[in-house]
C-alpha cells in the first residue's frame, strides 16, 4: 500500500479516538467479514488474532506464525478503503528487536494501528514485567517512525482480563501498567475484561490515553460507554465467534433433522455478489 495512503489512513484513525462520540471498531478475520463491516458503515477495522487463528485451524496466543497473521491482515487492508488497526498479539517476539520487525511488518501489510498485549501465555507469570512492555511500546513506536506512518499504538493491559492479584487490586495496577505504556508512546489503552460501568469511569478518570473497551455480552451499551467517557470499543473475536455458533446450529440441524431453516436468515447469494464486486471496483 502507498505510504501516502497509509499516513492519511493513520491520521484518520488517530482522529477517531478524540471525536465527540467513542470509535466503535468491528475486528474482521478475513476480507469478507472486513467487507460486511465497512458496508454496514464503520469508520475503521480492527483485526482479530483469536478469529484470524480459528480461520486457520489453530488456537490464539500467537501459535499461527507472524507471516501467517499478517497475511491476512494484509488481506483485510487491502478489501476495504478504511483503517485498519491489526492485533499483533505480544509483538511475536520477546525483545525489542522482534517487536519492532513485526510492526515494521504490519505497516508493510498495510495496517496504520497495532495492538500490543502485555499478557504472556504463562499461566505462572501471566504478564510482562513492565518495563519489558514498555519497551516493546517504544519498538513499536520506532517502527512506525522509521517507516514513516503515524501508526496509533493501542497499548493493552490483561490485569482484568487475566485476573491477575486481588480483586480489589486489579484498578491500580491496571492504571499503573497502562500509564507507563502512555508514557512509552500508547496512543489508546486497552483494558479488556471489564463490565463494571464504575470501574470504567474510573479507567478514564485515572488513564492517561484514551480508553479503549470490550464489547460483548455483558458489557454496558456503546451509549453508556460513551456517556463514561470510553473513546474506543472493539469486540475483538466476539463476530467470529458468535458466526461459528450459528454454524454450528445449522451443523446440527442439517445433521439432526435434516432440515435448512437456521440458514434463513443468510445473505442472498446475488446481494453478496454484488457486495464483494461493489468492493473489488472500489479497490481497482
Amino acid at each position: 500500500m502507498n505510504h501516502e495512503i497509509q499516513r492519511e489512513r493513520a491520521e484518520a484513525l488517530r482522529a477517531l479516538h478524540h471525536a465527540d462520540g467513542p470509535l466503535v471498531l468491528p475486528n474482521a478475520w478475513d476480507a469478507a467479514s472486513a467487507i460486511l463491516f465497512a458496508d454496514a458503515g464503520f469508520d475503521a477495522i480492527g483485526t482479530t488474532s483469536a478469529g484470524i487463528a480459528a480461520s486457520r485451524g489453530v488456537p490464539d496466543g500467537e501459535v499461527l506464525s507472524r507471516s501467517g497473521m499478517l497475511t491476512v491482515v494484509e488481506q483485510i487492508a487491502d478489501a476495504v478503503a478504511l483503517p485498519v488497526t491489526a492485533d499483533i498479539e505480544a509483538g511475536y517476539g520477546d525483545t525489542p528487536g522482534a517487536v519492532f520487525d513485526t510492526v515494521a511488518a504490519a505497516i508493510d501489510a498495510g495496517a496504520v494501528g497495532v495492538n500490543l498485549e502485555d499478557g504472556t501465555g504463562d499461566p505462572d507469570d501471566p504478564l510482562a514485567p513492565v518495563d519489558d512492555h514498555v519497551a516493546a511500546i517504544r519498538a513499536a513506536r520506532d517502527a512506525a517512525e522509521d517507516a514513516g506512518v503515524p501508526v496509533v499504538v493501542n497499548g493493552r493491559t490483561d490485569v482484568f482480563w487475566l485476573g491477575v492479584g486481588d480483586e480489589g487490586d486489579r484498578l491500580d495496577r491496571a492504571v499503573d501498567r497502562a500509564n507507563a505504556y502512555a508514557d512509552a508512546g500508547s496512543d489508546c489503552l486497552f483494558v479488556p475484561g471489564v463490565s463494571d460501568i464504575e470501574t470504567i469511569r474510573g479507567l478514564v478518570d485515572r488513564l492517561d490515553a484514551p480508553l479503549n473497551v470490550l464489547g460483548g455480552p455483558g458489557a454496558p451499551p456503546v451509549d453508556a460507554l460513551a456517556s463514561a467517557g470510553v473513546a474506543r470499543v472493539s469486540v475483538g473475536s466476539g463476530p467470529m465467534r458468535a458466526t461459528l455458533g450459528l454454524l454450528g446450529e445449522v451443523a446440527a440441524e442439517l445433521r439432526e433433522e435434516g432440515t435448512y431453516e437456521s440458514m434463513a436468515g443468510g445473505i442472498p447469494y446475488d446481494d453478496l455478489e454484488a457486495l464483494l464486486e461493489t468492493a473489488a471496483r472500489q479497490r481497482s
